[in-house]
């Protein structure tokens, strides 16, 4: 898999591909869009932790030590 970022302005719901790119690019691809304010700044962005799933088992009190977890 390869990855290739670059800034575009949608024009009509169109994003080009920048000409650099265009051989390299030639089925399918992923497209995930982050919106940029004017000056650059991102906002309205996911950090990696917004990916993760939150914890199945409810941890509260459990305590292990290093001999107990190595155990398991």
């Amino acid at each position: 898999m390869e990855a290739f970022e670059f800034n575009a302005t949608p024009e009509n719901g169109i994003i080009k591909i920048p000409e650099k790119y265009r051989k390299r690019i030639t089925s399918g691809v992923k497209v995930i869009i982050l919106i940029t304010e004017k000056n650059g700044s991102k906002k309205n962005v996911l950090v990696k932790s917004d990916l993760l799933a939150p914890p199945a088992y409810d941890t509260t009190g459990w305590k292990f030590n290093r001999e107990e977890a190595n155990a398991r």
